[in-house]
């Protein structure tokens, strides 16, 4: 991985491989969006479950980080729907083969082991230890990158990444206990001005596990690009004083044994000082290649080349789809990458067993239904 690329996480990789405690998996698919869930649906037709890493903290990818809520139209059969319904949708087609999901995680490290499976080891964004899987195919449905939280560069800030600092945490209960670990009432400061801070801090205002805490909600400005439904429940809950907004810009870090406080600039220019065991920062996510440029696969212009027959890429067992690959007549289109994620996942298949894949159809074959969880029609 080259310097330029790397993340305070980043602190937290193993370069030593271990094969007693890497997951052994069939499939790892890289990216979570709607092209690789349709790999997973089709990988799971065939009786393969796949496991999914992506960046982002839910399935989704650029449906979830870019247009969650613009229309879309040109998906067969569905007239019309928001990327938000559409990934949606398509998680709901593959639950009858219970993928595995592995979110906010990144690819740090892909390397043959030898035996014709691949080392890969997912790198956690929020600083928790990476972990090693040892996959016998890889399916690269990146889009036009990882989708990773921009940064909140104060000096020292990273020693705490992990432990009291978070970006775009998710509030599940086992997060919740480590958040509640050494504090029961901790000082909770969310900072940025989008639609995921404000939705954050209206869930961490309604949990029942964080009724002691304290809630900042910190912005340059006194404006926030959220649904109004959202602005509204965020103006009742600043009325009551349940969410403090504080207007200014983090500047340092207060702490010793612990992170203690932020020193940030008011909004007129005057420093200030503010106490914070938690910091969750949602600054928004930017779209990088990462560490993808560094796995010795043949790249035109940062896009994978693949064989259009297999959509195998230059190396053995990885295949990819989506808007990560190019080849002569491409269309970046969610239709194309439906296609192409089809034509690997079989391809995939066919490599894994060493044997021509016996086409089957959903409406009548009886294995495939057996899969999906429905009745055979008589």
């Amino acid at each position: 991985m080259t310097d330029t690329l790397r993340t305070p996480a980043d602190r937290n990789l193993s370069p030593v491989f271990d094969e007693a405690t890497a997951q052994e998996v069939d499939a790892l698919i890289v990216g979570a969006g709607p092209v690789g869930m349709f790999a997973a649906f089709q990988l799971g037709l065939q009786g393969v479950q796949a496991h999914l890493c992506d960046s982002l903290p839910q399935m989704g990818g650029q449906c979830i980080a870019l247009y969650a809520d613009k229309p879309i139209y040109d998906i067969p059969g569905i007239a019309l729907c928001t990327g938000r319904e559409l990934a949606a949708k398509l998680q709901g087609q593959i639950q009858p083969f219970h993928p595995v999901f592995h979110g906010q995680s990144q690819v740090a490290q892909m390397l043959p082991h030898g035996d014709g499976r691949w080392r890969v080891q997912l790198q956690a964004i929020d600083g928790a230890p990476a972990q090693w899987l040892l996959g016998r195919i890889v399916l690269i449905t990146a889009g036009v990158g990882a989708f990773v939280p921009k940064q909140l560069r104060l000096e020292g800030l990273e020693a705490w990444l992990g432990s009291q600092v978070f970006y775009h945490p998710v509030l599940g209960d086992a997060w919740l206990d480590q958040v509640l670990a050494e504090q029961a009432a901790p000082r909770i400061v969310v900072n940025g001005g989008d639609e995921s801070a404000v939705e954050a801090v209206l869930a961490a205002a309604a949990h029942p596990a964080l009724q002691a805490a304290s809630l900042v909600l910190m912005h340059r400005r006194d404006q926030f690009n959220a649904p109004e439904a959202m602005l509204q429940n965020l103006a009742q809950l600043r009325a009551s004083g349940r969410v403090q907004v504080v207007i200014g810009m983090p500047q340092t870090i207060d702490a010793d044994s612990r992170l203690q406080g932020l020193g940030y600039v008011d909004a007129e220019g005057k420093d200030q000082q503010l106490a914070c065991d938690q910091l969750w920062v949602y600054q928004g996510l930017s779209p990088k290649l990462g560490p993808l440029l560094d796995w010795n696969l043949a790249l035109e212009k940062k896009q994978l080349q693949v064989a259009t027959d297999t959509f195998q890429t230059s190396a053995a067992g990885i295949y990819a789809a989506g808007d990560i690959v190019s080849y002569p007549g491409k269309r970046k289109l969610i239709l194309t990458g439906f296609y192409e994620a089809t034509m690997a996942a079989m391809a995939a298949i066919e490599y894994l067993r060493g044997e021509k894949l016996l086409l089957e159809y959903t409406t009548t074959s009886k294995r495939l239904h057996a899969r999906l969880g429905v009745s055979h029609p008589d």
